[in-house]
């Protein structure tokens, strides 16, 4: 008896997607901040919403955080820290999120991230954060909002 094929649906992409820009409370000040022309690219697509600093065990809302003695690269090269505005060293959380991400990205063979622009953990400009400086080593596409 012949074996048939069976045309499989194509999936839609995968995305890693900052949880701030969904409009989830993650944000270092707890507000939402939605990103509209972020949700329009995700629409239709699959996504999983995470929070690097939060995964990270921070909480919401938390002192902002800033890279000090360099980008996200040199914090998780070990050159550099990052550090809140009230003085507290939160380099082993922000390297922490970042892994748990890479971690998602890897188990759901993800190869585009969603990310928050500015964000210690998240941002290209002007310094890449921890998490993008992880996934965009790792061959990530980075799309920043």
């Amino acid at each position: 008896m012949p074996v048939s094929t069976v045309n499989k649906p194509e999936l839609p992409e995968k995305y890693l997607v900052s949880a701030c820009l969904t409009g989830l409370c993650t944000r270092y000040d707890a507000r939402i901040k939605t990103s509209s022309a972020c949700m329009k690219l995700l629409k239709g697509a699959l996504w999983i919403p995470v929070c690097p600093e939060q995964l990270g065990g921070l909480a919401t809302p938390r002192t902002p955080a800033d890279l000090v003695g360099g980008n996200g690269s040199d914090v998780l090269a070990c050159k550099a820290n990052v550090v809140t505005r009230s003085g507290e060293n939160v380099t082993a959380q922000f390297i922490k999120g970042a892994h748990q991400c890479l971690e998602i990205v890897q188990a759901q063979h993800i190869q585009t991230a969603c990310l928050k622009a500015g964000s210690p953990s998240c941002g290209l400009n002007p310094k890449i954060g921890v998490t993008a400086a992880l996934l965009q080593h790792h061959g990530i596409r980075i799309i920043e909002f």
